[in-house]
């Protein structure tokens, strides 16, 4: 086994467009679990020493979330409100240990269908930046994972930033998950919002479910059908969405199709209606 750390992205990306395959290290808390034998093999490219990798700052009208950036610094960052799913996304990855160690881009390139921060980063128009000796490219979140543990990035690509655009970071948004356990658990099902409201109606809305489907999705209907209506009339506005028909559930040893989308369906109603409620409680 080889291994390189370089400090700049340049070297990184020369290496990682080298004839040779290379596996690409951040945090390793899913490399390390993933490998059946006693050291990884092949070339090793660790990113954790290149500048900028792991700073959160706004760059323009966005934020740029460095892809090497660990969860528990993320749950110490000064953040609006809007990212407060995020971080309660980020306090559910394993134990403390991992969440000093496991990188927001790792969770992201290794595509878990339960991976933690998807659901959330859905709700905020996420981005990923991708970086090649090409160039760079944008895509969105949802187009760039493709499906369980699949992703759209190149051979020669290395993610190096989430983008969050400046009409993601208004509101308010929450993360909640149902596992076996109330740590250390993989999600039977993961629901995120984030809600907008004035004048005593929702004039945002961003919802998405995880672990239901072979990747995270937006439930796109609902949201618009909450545009616009009265918070006294939320609820039944969600009562009546059909969010299971959105979802593609699988049968495994941590529930069936059917739990997963009843579980779903009501997690999320609860996660809105506890959003609306904080909000009450602030305004009042």
């Amino acid at each position: 086994m080889s291994y390189a750390r370089p400090t700049s992205l340049q070297e990184a990306l020369q290496l990682r467009a080298g004839p040779d395959p290379v596996t690409v290290l951040a945090g390793g808390t899913d490399l390390y679990p993933a490998t059946d034998r006693p050291a990884l093999s092949g070339a090793v490219l660790d990113i954790t020493a290149i500048e900028g990798l792991s700073d959160i700052v706004m760059q323009g009208p966005d934020l740029r979330i460095g892809a090497a950036t660990r969860w528990s610094a993320l749950v110490a960052a000064d953040l609006p409100a809007a990212f407060d799913g995020v971080k309660a996304a980020a306090r559910e990855v394993g134990s403390v240990q991992i969440q000093n160690a496991g990188t927001l881009g790792g969770n992201l390139c290794n595509a878990s269908p339960a991976a933690d921060g998807v659901p959330p980063l859905l709700t905020l128009d996420a981005k990923v930046e991708l970086a090649s000796l090409r160039g760079i490219r944008r895509l969105a979140l949802a187009a760039f994972l493709t499906g369980a543990r699949q992703t759209a990035l190149a051979p020669d690509e290395i993610l190096t930033a989430i983008v969050i655009p400046k009409t993601a970071l208004a509101g308010r948004s929450a993360f909640a998950k149902l596992g076996a356990r109330r740590y250390l658990v993989i999600s039977i099902a993961m629901v995120a919002a984030r809600i907008e409201t004035a004048r005593g109606r929702i004039v945002q809305a961003a919802l998405a479910v995880g672990a239901c489907s072979a990747v995270a999705r937006r439930l796109t209907a609902l949201e618009t059908a909450l545009i616009g209506v009265p918070l006294s009339d939320v609820c039944e506005v969600m009562q009546a969405g059909d969010i299971g028909s959105a979802l593609t559930p699988i049968d495994d040893v941590r529930g069936t199709a059917g739990y997963r989308r009843d579980a779903a369906s009501e997690l999320l109603r609860r996660l809105v209606g506890d959003l609306l409620r904080e909000d009450a409680a602030r305004a009042a």
